[in-house]
C-alpha cells in the first residue's frame, strides 16, 4: 500500500510528520492492505491560517483493487482531529465497501 501525503500552502508539516502520519494510517487499515494500492491525504487550512472554527481539512481517498475510489473528508479544529475523524470515517466506509 502507498501513501501519499499532500498539504496545501496553508499547511506545512515536516517529513517526521508525514512519517507518523503514514504508519498510524498503515496500521490503522492493515485489515484492508490487501485490497488497497494507494492512499492519498490531503491536508489543508479552509481559512488559511485565521481563526477559525473547524478550519483544518483532511481528506482521505483510497485506491481499491477492482473496485471504484473511496473518499472521505473531516473537518476539525486542529490537524490531528481532522486526520482522526477522517481516518475514523475512511474504516468504516472500507468495512461497508
Amino acid at each position: 500500500m502507498q501513501v501519499h501525503v499532500n498539504h496545501d500552502n496553508h499547511v506545512r508539516i515536516g517529513e517526521e510528520v508525514s512519517e507518523r502520519l503514514k504508519q498510524v494510517l498503515e496500521s490503522s487499515l492493515s485489515q484492508f492492505a490487501d485490497r488497497i494500492t494507494r492512499i492519498e491525504m490531503h491536508l489543508g487550512d479552509e481559512n488559511a491560517g485565521k481563526a477559525g472554527a473547524s478550519d483544518k481539512r483532511c481528506m482521505l481517498e483510497a485506491r481499491l483493487a477492482n473496485l471504484a475510489p473511496i473518499a472521505v473528508t473531516h473537518q476539525a479544529d486542529s490537524l490531528q482531529m481532522a486526520f482522526e475523524g477522517a481516518l475514523e470515517k475512511l474504516e468504516h466506509a472500507l468495512s461497508h465497501a
